[in-house]
């Protein structure tokens, strides 16, 4: 019978230790996805006269976010954090060097002049600022998010290519490339999926990049899907 009594009491004690293990857990202060992943399709603004997208222009988007809450629920934070860009922009704009090593800018006539492939790419280092609402709790991971916010960005390598009529040539790094780029972004959904959004401030091409003396003043503007990890 004692035995009884103690297996009752060990069993009763571990049961009372299991429950507050788990208050422990639900009332811990929790935080929300510090790790993102995503994929958009790249688009380009304030495109000079002529030029025109073609095909798939894609971007990959990976980092880690350090979610600070600001309210007593948590579902009000701000998010600081660091990530990693690749982007591709498929279009008509040539650049090309001449023979003294100066880079030349125009809108490919596509009626006298073929290609298969025109396209720059860059890789970027990114700081992303932002103002977080969701309506989480410590014990719900599905749940209504919107996240809007502030990215700057470095541009640490950069390729152009071209393949057609004219040849094949590839350049890295040319300095026309505005180094820091920077925009605004948002993203709102539910669970897994999240809409995102980015809008670039200031051009891709810096001043010195000209065709026929007009600046090539188009941004980069992404759309596509986040997903958030803890």
């Amino acid at each position: 019978m004692k035995g009884y009594l103690v297996l009752i009491g060990v069993v009763f004690c571990s049961y009372l230790g299991a429950q507050e293990n788990n208050i422990k857990i639900i009332d811990s202060l929790y935080k929300e996805d510090q790790f993102y992943a995503g994929v958009t399709y790249n688009l380009l603004g304030n495109n000079p006269t002529d030029l025109k997208q073609n095909g798939f222009s894609l971007g990959f988007h990976a980092g880690f976010i350090k979610d600070m809450p600001i309210n007593k629920d948590r579902n009000i934070a701000i998010g600081v954090g660091l990530g990693y860009s690749a982007n591709s922009f498929n279009q008509n704009l040539l650049i090309v060097k001449d023979d003294i090593g100066n880079i030349n800018y125009s809108i490919i006539d596509e009626n006298n002049v073929s290609f298969s492939r025109n396209k720059f790419s860059q890789h970027l280092i990114e700081i992303p600022i932002e103002y977080r609402w969701r309506t989480s709790n410590p014990i719900d991971y599905n749940f209504w998010r919107i996240y809007t916010g502030f990215k700057m960005g470095y541009v640490f390598a950069s390729t152009t290519k071209f393949k057609g009529d004219l040849g094949s040539f590839k350049y890295t790094n040319i300095e026309d490339f505005n180094k820091f780029q920077y925009g605004l972004t948002v993203s709102l959904g539910y669970n897994t999926w999240n809409l995102y959004l980015y809008y670039a401030l200031n051009p891709i091409f810096s001043s010195d990049a000209n065709i026929n003396g007009e600046t090539i003043d188009m941004n980069a503007i992404k759309i596509g899907l986040m997903f958030y990890v803890l």
